[in-house]
């Protein structure tokens, strides 16, 4: 029987301090620096999940709602949402946080895929995903269909 993992041992929450060198002139984070705390913080979920190695195979949908000020912290928690033979997606949702008050605005989400690779850097097979039966199996049936779009985009004409 294949090894089975729960969506709940995958988690991950990473908090950064937005510091004057991670912010623009207008003392707003880069997007860039969103993008890549987003990348580590999926990796780690991957890596939790498999066990393994992972490497970045697509960031999507990376959709920014509001900006994180200079001096707030940026929340980031992600999770696997579904894996299939050698890749997996991670949902990650991006949190802006005042300090001073603790209040959170939701500030971005994306879908990253990674790939698990062996010893030898190929691509190897990676556990079952065991899902909740609510919102963690809702999460797997999205991503199944975000897959099926990703295959159909990168597929010859």
């Amino acid at each position: 029987m294949a090894e089975t993992v729960p969506v709940v041992r995958t988690r991950v929450e990473m908090t950064q301090l937005v510091l004057p060198e991670h912010t623009n002139a207008i003392g707003t984070i880069f997007g860039g620096q969103v993008a890549a705390w987003i990348d580590i913080c999926a990796a780690i979920a991957a890596q939790r999940f498999c066990r393994r190695q992972v490497v970045t195979l697509s960031i999507d949908s990376l959709e920014f709602l509001h900006p994180i000020q200079r001096g707030h912290i940026a929340v980031f928690q992600a999770c696997v949402n579904a894996a299939w033979r050698t890749s997996m997606e991670i949902g990650v949702r991006v949190e802006g946080e005042d300090p001073m008050t603790g209040d959170r605005t939701h500030t971005a989400s994306a879908y990253c895929t990674f790939v698990a690779l062996d010893a030898n850097g190929r691509p190897t097979r990676v556990p079952e995903l065991e899902c909740a039966p609510g919102d963690e199996e809702r999460r797997r049936t999205e991503a199944a269909a975000r897959r099926e779009e990703r295959l159909r985009r990168s597929r010859p004409v």
